[in-house]
């Protein structure tokens, strides 16, 4: 089957203290390429009738509403395709994989969701009628906030587990045995997410992987099909996109905030990897949310 390899690796603006990460946007077009990344995400559609989903080895058109649970590093994506509606109105949440521990999915309460997690390796598809159910839910999310928020999605999450009529989506899986050397990287990612902000040289996050430059570059390049510095860039660009939907700071401010001292480079760089400007992006996107 396919190799992750030629698909993009999402860099979710999720950090450590982070619970769920909710995009709530109105849009016309679908413009990020298939993609994965390690933490589950579930993406509710509305008035997206003959948008193409891509899922694994599935690819369908849509309905009018669906809502779909991916897990972690499963390839997805959407594309515009057959739809000619101009408000396709889409909700994604995304969280870590380590939220919901072990030692919590082996409570008895806890085994629907577990059980659901473990499909999700598939992609799962529910129903048309639980979509149109959980809809007004789904859409109240980014006006909550605090505990409320997070039981909400829990509760949720627990809703889907129980729903009926659930479609596995992918016969295709991810191998995990392809994500060698998992520590390192896991290194890697928790040190740059710390240190974004800063001057964080080739050398400094190579000694923390315990590399050499050119190993490390040759490292970084596979496990990410990017370049140390395209790898950097993108995580800071993940962090002044969160911050523009969700803090009421200038772009200037953002900009120094993420890691660049430089507003013209930052400007370039963001539109490079978001393919807009920081305030066409700002205007784009409503109802970014998380907690603690």
């Amino acid at each position: 089957m396919s190799n992750l390899k030629k698909f993009y690796r999402e860099i979710p603006p999720l950090s450590p203290q982070d619970s769920f990460l909710v995009f709530d946007r109105v849009k016309d077009t679908f413009d990020f390429p298939v993609h994965y990344h390690p933490e589950y995400e579930i993406n509710f559609i509305l008035n997206g009738k003959g948008v193409k989903r891509v899922v694994g080895d599935n690819i369908e058109d849509i309905d009018s509403v669906e809502l779909v649970l991916i897990g972690p590093n499963l390839y997805h994506g959407w594309e515009l395709n057959k739809c000619t509606s101009d408000k396709i109105h889409e909700i994604t949440i995304q969280f870590d994989t380590n939220l919901f521990p072990d030692s919590l999915l082996s409570r008895r309460i806890m085994n629907p969701i577990k059980e659901m997690f473990n499909r999700s390796i598939h992609g799962i598809l529910f129903s048309k009628k639980v979509a149109e159910e959980l809809t007004p839910r789904l859409i109240k999310l980014s006006k909550l906030d605090g505990m409320d928020y997070f039981l909400e999605i829990t509760s949720l999450l627990f809703d889907l587990a129980n729903s009926r009529n659930q479609r596995l989506l992918s016969t295709y899986t991810v191998d995990y045995a392809t994500f060698e050397d998992y520590d390192k990287m896991k290194l890697v990612y928790e040190y740059v997410q710390k240190k974004f902000a800063e001057k964080i040289t080739l050398e400094d996050v190579s000694s923390v992987a315990n590399m050499t430059s050119i190993s490390f570059n040759r490292f970084i390049k596979k496990r990410t099909g990017k370049t140390f510095v395209n790898y950097i860039n993108d995580i800071r660009i993940g962090y002044a996109a969160r911050w523009l939907v969700e803090k009421d700071m200038s772009i200037s401010e953002i900009a120094f905030k993420s890691g660049y001292n430089n507003l013209a480079n930052f400007n370039r760089s963001f539109k490079a990897i978001k393919n807009r400007t920081p305030s066409q992006y700002r205007d784009d996107f409503s109802g970014l949310k998380r907690i603690l």
